[in-house]
């Protein structure tokens, strides 16, 4: 266009950096670059001004120039600056002849200039920008992350902070009654008030919806950045009008310039601040260790899920119930075991509360019912009926058809309802109480058992312990461990006994560890006990060694042995 209008042949967009000149676009010209030393298009960027050069001949500073010599005469550029006053480059034209420009001429070129630099402004905050704070995105704080050892020491330390205005579970409850411009207007009064407190020369990046992120000053300690953030939070009452329902939290993330990658700094800073929400803080700084437990907790998760599909990682083992008027064993709870080939033995403890909380509680109950199950057959074909219980978590109860596959599964491995146990806690049963109760309902009425498990933990409600359709209680063994050492214990165990049965419940008393409390257990009229005094969880093989143990003069009853 600037070629056209001035009818000279040749027109460039050109920037300007440290050494050369380089050549954005160009009509008329073969090279890329030129050295910046003798490109008058530098001595626009140099002097901000617009430059005309009647002739470079006659010019002291640009007649030895590449330009020149190539047969340039007329030269006249106008700067390209951003909206921060900073001068890029030059949109110049180019004449083989001297000539002199017109004010006209002068307007016009200004004119491509300013429209050259808005098509570079656009281009550059196109995905960069957020539309609704103009904050810098995650795209800028990247590219901007990756400059930081021009202008700080390689290797020197240095803090990122990043800052969540409200809690997931606020956002939730936010996006469910308010428009998005409540959202829109908690990050812009968030960051004026933050710019405030930092001086107003400190960048900030908007990372999400209410998300901020910024690099502290150079030379910030993080007891310094800490303790600035915790009084910006403290002082909400004053620039946020949103303090009576939502809590934000800091993170910071030390890092080293020039050796931590800008996503890990990311994620440390995001560890960070579920540090915070967690402990009910204003700010974290990032724990290696708490980072360290929660990879752990992600790996685990994954690798669940792939065992899941290699059931060949995991087995059942089975620990006895037994009878304590009579001895005889009654019955087993079926326990869920991982072996991971590189991780090894995980525990229960550490996986299932993970999967619990997970769509994979699901599949994982579904695997555990129907691995029990085929192991039930399996033992009735050999002569061996033995009940056995199978742990069920809350989400379980949600499910709208698990009463139909679990009645589904009972009748494809051809055992009796009675034979199975499902074991729900006092929690997982409060969890949504109509649901789980009409769940619960539907299995009780067809015949399968019902336990109410680690009782006295959860609700403890009597109004829960009376509606809930159950067969059986199982005390925790939190109260049943010691309780020969502990009179207080002892007799919380004989009421929650009592209790129980006075609810029409059979008790069963877990973790039994000694043949005194075992004898306690009798003597408060306990029905059944399962612990390590009696026999650890075991495998299928271990379990039948020990029933052959424990057969010869006893009074057995269905459940035991049959050979």
């Amino acid at each position: 266009m600037a070629a056209r209008l001035f009818d000279l042949p040749i027109a460039a967009v050109s920037l300007t950096d440290a050494d050369r000149q380089w050549f954005k676009s160009k009509v008329g010209v073969e090279h890329w670059s030129i050295p910046r030393l003798q490109a008058p298009c530098a001595a626009v960027c140099d002097g901000d001004n617009f430059l005309v050069i009647p002739d470079l001949l006659e010019d002291e500073h640009f007649r030895d120039s590449p330009l020149a010599a190539s047969g340039v005469r007329f030269y006249a550029g106008a700067p390209l600056t951003d909206r921060d006053g900073h001068t890029l480059g030059a949109m110049c034209v180019l004449g083989t002849a001297p000539r002199q420009i017109t004010a006209a001429e002068r307007d016009v070129l200004t004119d491509l200039a300013a429209m050259v630099m808005a098509q570079i402004e656009l281009q550059h905050t196109l995905g960069r920008i957020d539309p609704i704070s103009h904050l810098p995105n995650r795209n800028q704080f990247l590219d901007d992350f990756a400059d930081l050892p021009k202008a700080r020491p390689h290797g020197a330390p240095a803090l990122a902070v990043l800052l969540h205005l409200a809690s997931p579970a606020q956002l939730a409850n936010a996006a469910r009654v308010m428009s998005s411009c409540y959202l829109d207007a908690m990050v812009n009064e968030a960051v004026r008030s933050l710019s405030i407190r930092l001086g107003g020369t400190t960048r900030m990046y908007q990372l999400g919806p209410t998300q901020v992120a910024l690099i502290a000053p150079q030379g910030t300690s993080a007891a310094t950045c800490r303790a600035a953030l915790a009084s910006w939070v403290d002082e909400r009452d004053l620039w946020s009008t949103s303090r009576f329902v939502t809590t934000p939290a800091a993170g910071i993330a030390p890092f080293t310039v020039g050796e931590t990658a800008a996503l890990d700094v990311l994620r440390f800073a995001e560890s960070a601040v579920q540090d915070a929400f967690a402990a009910g803080a204003a700010v974290a700084v990032y724990s290696s260790a708490q980072d360290a437990a929660y990879l752990r907790r992600f790996t685990l998760l994954n690798e669940f899920g792939r065992a899941l599909a290699q059931p060949d990682q995991l087995r059942l083992v089975f620990q006895p119930r037994v009878d304590l008027a009579s001895g005889a064993c009654v019955g087993a709870e079926a326990l869920l075991r991982w072996r991971h080939p590189q991780l090894g033995d995980v525990s229960p403890g550490e996986f299932m509360p993970i999967v619990e909380q997970t769509s994979m509680a699901r599949p994982t109950t579904a695997w555990v019912i129907d691995a029990a199950l085929r192991q039930m057959a399996a033992w009735r074909a050999a002569g061996l009926r033995l009940p056995l219980s199978v742990n069920v978590s809350a989400p379980n109860l949600l499910e709208a058809d698990f009463a139909d596959r679990v009645l589904a599964l009972l009748c494809q491995h051809d055992i009796e309802p009675g034979q199975l146990e499902l074991e729900v806690t006092e929690s997982a049963a409060m969890e949504n109480l109509a649901t789980a109760h009409a769940t619960l309902a539907r299995l009780h009425g067809a015949g399968v058992r019902v336990a109410i498990d680690d009782f006295g933990t959860g609700y403890s409600s009597l109004a829960y312990l009376q509606s809930i359709p159950a067969h059986v209680v199982k005390i925790d063994q939190s109260f049943v461990r010691g309780m020969e050492h502990d009179a207080r214990k002892g007799s919380l165990v004989t009421a929650m006994i009592g209790l129980s049965h006075d609810l029409g419940y059979r008790v069963v008393a877990e973790g039994v560890e000694t043949d005194h409390a075992r004898v306690l257990l009798r003597e408060a009229a306990c029905d059944e006990a399962q612990g390590y005094f009696f026999a650890r969880p075991l495998e299928p093989a271990a379990l039948c060694a020990w029933l052959r143990e424990r057969a010869p003069g006893q009074p057995l009853r269905e459940a035991a042995l049959v050979e």
